[in-house]
């Protein structure tokens, strides 16, 4: 019996040890099986694995980033909205909040949470799963969301838990934060927090107040079902939710909890577009300098720059202050203008695009009409001219554009053509004399409707802002002075003379003469003939090789009547001109690039500026103590005037009132199709053009044609704006006279202006 006892002992005594070595057995295996099973994962059997060199640079599909010299992001190049912010650039609200909703114990572990995970586990996923912040970086970097195939999802999990420990071994907690903020698509062509931030609160993250920092936290969980655009109320409950994570946590106080979710919530909702913006029609001509830069400059591996992909940060000359100063002037000059313009050509029946049966509005409406997208669409489909030009008068519904905003309607293609051709067009470009850095640039009236650049791509006639450089040429080579007298009579040029094929009889816009005049009271009262006299003495030839020596680089015609202004020029050429006299006689050429950064901050491209001497420092001062003139009793003289009172008048534009000195030019060409205005103080130089599209829709009163209404208004608008925006340092100070001047400019001492709303032109040129 005690034997029997004794084998049962042994018995069980080595069952135990059976169980035991078979349960290490077991869970040993079980152990090497799960190590081998991350191994396999982590050299590739199961699919490929992030190298070293993935980690270090993920292809997270950057946006290009155009940044103002002040350093606000102005616009982006993408396929993909998505921009690269540094933690730094994070508020701490923001930090907290993601934190406290994703990732409570974000800082304790090291890229896996195991007390998470087991308790995932143990509820079978029911409560959530286990993701770390890690974790859903290393998700969003290298494989997205996954199969939902059981066996599949456990690799990919495996996968991404190998993927989150080699993130926290290369990166610090601070920088996987960051990595998690850049790559996560918030909806509407936002990825990542700095495009979500000014998309829906036109903000950067850093401004992001503590409730707008939970809702974008919010969105973490679900960017489609809590979209602020389409579902208010889920935001809300989720933005609240995340408070409440945040107050759990001790982030923020419960009365500040209950403060800020019983806000409504507020948007300043504005998608990121290539048409729509700040500087629209700078960016697109930025757009274009960066496509044969990138075809120009290679990466040191030899590929080429991609301006949608890259993340480059190209950094502009533009001042965001000042461009939106500009804008602002444009917007308000130009609607009330465009509302005159209407009402005149109402009333005026034989004024371009309303008479249809007019041979020059058809020929302009049949050469739109074949430049359209409609007809190269039809004729890709094979129809014929007739058929294409007929569906051209059957109505449909569109939107067009209007200064009181965008309007649903319904009209034939060809009204649509008509109704466009009405609208005054303009371009103005601001600019630093001393560097030659661009600071306003405003192409047009509005980028969406009109792509059209008036300051870089569309050359018009300048009209008697050309007339300072036939004074310059005959100062400098006749040895003249503003205070030098000529007569202002009735001349002639005969044929063979200057290359005159038929003679030529210049007269003053208002057919009187003056007789014996200065040079300083020619120029302000833009008088023709004694403009064509200094042609007659000087030469063509030269007036054109100083014109290229200042950087115009239109072909100028070796005729006397170039000065008058019968040349085409564009406004960038124009005001770098005029700024060659405000520095000094020194020539620099526009600057709009600073410098331009890849995605890791590393300078891969620095313009070098150009400049070179044009005049003396004596002929330059002359020439601005000529259009000083101008403003101060000549057809510049409403700056300083009040006007049209205390508000805005069509003829005379805003009171103005300016008191510094301000050297400028007016400009109006034969019947009024373009009016322009370069104005200058001493460290900005401005220059604008207002017109239409054809040069036969124009207004027909010259009161309104002439660049003295039409364009120095935006002029002087613009500038009150900048003076009033005290952080631009604009100056009101003298020019800077040279030492010892040889040149005698102190002529007179010019009558007080009076206020006047009907100024009549003064700088067309006639033939």
């Amino acid at each position: 019996m005690a034997a029997k006892k004794n084998n049962q002992g042994k018995n069980n005594t080595n069952d135990y040890k059976r169980y035991t070595r078979n349960f290490w057995k077991i869970f040993l295996y079980g152990l090497g099986g799960v190590i081998l099973f991350f191994l396999f994962a982590s050299w590739g059997i199961f699919g490929a694995m992030p190298s070293f060199e993935d980690l270090e640079n993920p292809d997270s599909n950057l946006a290009t980033e155009i940044i103002s010299a002040d350093g606000v992001v102005i616009g982006k190049y993408f396929q993909q909205n998505r921009s690269q912010l540094r933690y730094s650039d994070l508020p701490k609200n923001f930090v907290d909040a993601l934190v406290a909703t994703e990732d409570e114990r974000f800082y304790e572990h090291s890229g896996i949470d195991g007390r998470g995970t087991l308790r995932a586990l143990s509820n079978f996923g029911t409560n959530g799963g286990a993701s770390t912040l890690t974790q859903q970086l290393a998700k969003q970097l290298f494989h997205g969301e996954g199969s939902k195939f059981l066996p599949f999802r456990i690799v990919q999990k495996i996968k991404e838990w190998v993927i989150a420990i080699r993130l926290e071994r290369q990166y610090t907690k601070n920088e996987i934060l960051a990595m998690y903020c850049n790559v996560y698509d918030f909806g509407n062509f936002s990825v990542g927090v700095s495009s979500a931030a000014q998309t829906y609160f036109s903000k950067t993250p850093k401004q992001l107040s503590i409730d707008e920092s939970a809702i974008l936290v919010g969105m973490f969980k679900n960017s489609t079902l809590y979209n602020p655009i389409r579902n208010i109320q889920g935001v809300k409950n989720r933005r609240n939710v995340v408070l409440a994570q945040m107050q759990k946590s001790h982030m923020i106080s419960k009365e500040e909890k209950e403060k800020f979710q019983a806000l409504p919530i507020t948007l300043h909702f504005k998608l990121e577009s290539h048409r729509e913006g700040t500087a629209t029609y700078f960016r697109e001509y930025l757009r274009e300098y960066m496509k044969k830069w990138a075809q120009e400059n290679k990466k040191p591996d030899g590929s080429d720059y991609d301006i949608y992909k890259d993340g480059l940060k190209i950094y502009t000359t533009i001042d965001s202050r000042m461009q939106l100063h500009a804008e602002e002037a444009v917007a308000a000059h130009m609607a009330n203008l465009q509302e005159e313009f209407f009402i005149q050509a109402k009333k005026n029946k034989n004024a371009p695009f309303v008479n249809i049966s007019d041979k020059e509005t058809q020929r302009i409406l049949t050469q739109a009409m074949k430049s359209s997208n409609r007809w190269s669409v039809l004729k890709s489909l094979e129809k014929t001219d007739e058929e294409i030009i007929k569906s051209f008068n059957v109505k449909t519904k569109m939107t067009v554009f209007t200064w009181k905003g965008e309007k649903d309607t319904i009209m034939t293609p060809i009204d649509s053509i008509r109704y466009y051709k009405h609208f005054l067009q303009t371009g103005l470009m601001a600019m630093e004399p001393q560097t030659g850095s661009i600071k306003a640039w405003v192409g047009g009236i509005n980028y969406k409707y009109f792509q059209y650049d008036h300051v870089g791509q569309g050359a018009r006639q300048v009209g008697s802002t050309f007339k300072p450089f036939v004074y310059a040429t005959a100062i400098e080579q006749l040895n003249m002075s503003p205070c030098d007298s000529i007569i202002d009579a009735p001349f002639t040029i005969p044929v063979g003379r200057h290359h005159v094929t038929a003679s030529w009889t210049p007269r003053n816009s208002n057919n009187r003469y003056l007789g014996m005049i200065t040079l300083k009271k020619a120029l302000a009262n833009s008088i023709n003939t004694v403009s064509a006299k200094l042609m007659d003495k000087v030469g063509p030839e030269a007036v054109v090789e100083l014109t290229h020596k200042l950087g115009i680089k239109s072909n100028i015609p070796l005729q006397p009547s170039i000065a008058l202004g019968a040349v085409d020029i564009t406004v960038e050429d124009m005001v770098a001109a005029y700024s060659t006299f405000a520095n000094q006689g020194v020539y620099n050429k526009p600057q709009f690039l600073s410098r331009i950064e890849d995605k890791s901050g590393v300078v891969i491209y620095e313009p070098i500026p150009e400049s070179h001497d044009v005049l003396n420092k004596d002929i330059a001062f002359a020439i601005i103590k000529l259009l000083e003139g101008v403003t101060e009793g000549g057809s510049g003289s409403r700056l300083r005037t009040q006007g049209g009172g205390n508000g805005y008048n069509r003829i005379t534009g805003y009171p103005y009132m300016f008191k510094n000195p301000i050297a400028g030019k007016t400009g109006t060409t034969q019947n009024q199709s373009d009016g322009w205005f370069m104005g200058m103080v001493p460290n900005l130089v401005t220059g604008v053009w207002v017109g239409c599209e054809d040069r036969s829709a124009r207004f027909k009163s010259i009161t309104y044609g002439q660049g003295a209404t039409a364009a120095l208004p935006v002029w002087g608008y613009f500038m009150k704006l900048c003076y009033a925006d005290k952080d631009l340092k604009v100056s009101k100070t003298e020019f800077e006279r040279p030492a010892n001047l040889s040149i005698k400019v102190d002529c007179y001492t010019a009558p007080k202006v009076k206020d006047t709303t009907a100024i009549q032109n003064t700088d067309e040129f006639e033939f």
